[in-house]
């Protein structure tokens, strides 16, 4: 795990361990503690968040700071409520914290670069049989912006209104990215197939 990861981990064990008191027992010190739940939690779902994010952004130094930020916000929340946050909870946030990456990353390739319009099609049938590696691959290669939306639109199979709350856009323009995203995806992959013979 990276370092911001390994980080967390010793200085929540640090200061746990400089907080203990020798008159209350464990089980009581961990429902007392936040930070001694949150620390269970970790060390429980760890595996499960950095999985996540690692197989939606394919890289692993991201999905290591996008999962230190996750555990850090889980920390704020138990904070707030004296309470450790679910695993489910931990997903949603690391979810979140994936969109506004890419919502970053959009941005910097606006900034960097002047945006153009793709033609938009009606329907989109094509139905050929992906190759899941050279589909990853092509995935990696989008735009953020294409790539957020097929991901949490094909990966995470959510509805489009909800891919439209996470990246901040109507419902109209949504759809219009999604359209985009599959032709751009479509485009890239059929380059990749060409080029593999």
């Amino acid at each position: 795990m990276g370092k911001a990861a390994g980080n967390l981990v010793r200085n929540r064990r640090s200061s746990a361990a400089a907080d203990d008191d020798a008159d209350v027992s464990e089980g009581e010190s961990a429902a007392a503690d936040p930070a001694a739940a949150v620390l269970e939690l970790y060390d429980r779902t760890l595996p499960e968040v950095y999985g996540y994010l690692l197989a939606r952004c394919g890289r692993a130094d991201l999905a290591e700071d996008l999962t230190a930020e996750t555990f850090l916000a889980a920390v704020a929340a138990a904070r707030r409520s004296a309470a450790a946050p679910s695993a489910g909870w931990l997903i949603g946030v690391a979810r979140h914290k994936l969109v506004d990456h890419w919502r970053w990353r959009v941005r910097e390739e606006r900034r960097l670069q002047m945006a153009y319009d793709e033609p938009t099609y009606a329907d989109d049938p094509w139905d050929a049989q992906l190759d899941a590696i050279r589909a990853t691959d092509v995935l990696s290669r989008l735009g953020a912006h294409h790539r957020s939306a097929l991901t949490l639109r094909y990966l995470d199979d959510l509805p489009v209104s909800e891919v439209a709350d996470h990246l901040g856009r109507t419902l109209h323009a949504t759809e219009a990215l999604l359209v985009r995203a599959r032709s751009a995806f479509r485009s890239a992959y059929e380059d990749r197939e060409g080029g593999d013979d």
